[in-house]
């Protein structure tokens, strides 16, 4: 099973391909803000993808849309409601500031 670590935290845990990024922060023990209950409605669940990201499925085009709301947009920023692990190990950082104002 892959490996995903969050980052500042360093906390990981091993989950299946198809979990969430918002599910495998749970599963490590990492607070990931998801406002809109992890429905695609918000941006509080933004991180960056530093490692694996290419594993990853594209994103949706409602996630696409949500994400230009998102303060510090990177190439590899994803909702962490939407986007799924895949089959290699992860690393994700949890931005200190999500929401644009």
């Amino acid at each position: 099973m892959p490996r995903v670590t969050f980052l500042p935290e360093g906390r990981a845990a091993e989950v299946a391909p198809g979990t969430t990024l918002l599910e495998a922060a749970g599963a490590a023990g990492v607070e990931l803000p998801h406002n809109c209950g992890g429905v695609c409605a918000c941006v509080t669940c933004h991180v960056w993808v530093e490692q694996g990201y290419a594993s990853l499925p594209e994103p949706h085009d409602r996630e696409d849309d949500k994400l230009d709301e998102a303060v510090g947009l990177q190439p590899t920023s994803r909702l962490g409601c939407q986007a799924e692990v895949g089959t290699a190990d992860l690393v994700i950082r949890v931005p200190g500031n999500r929401i644009a104002s």
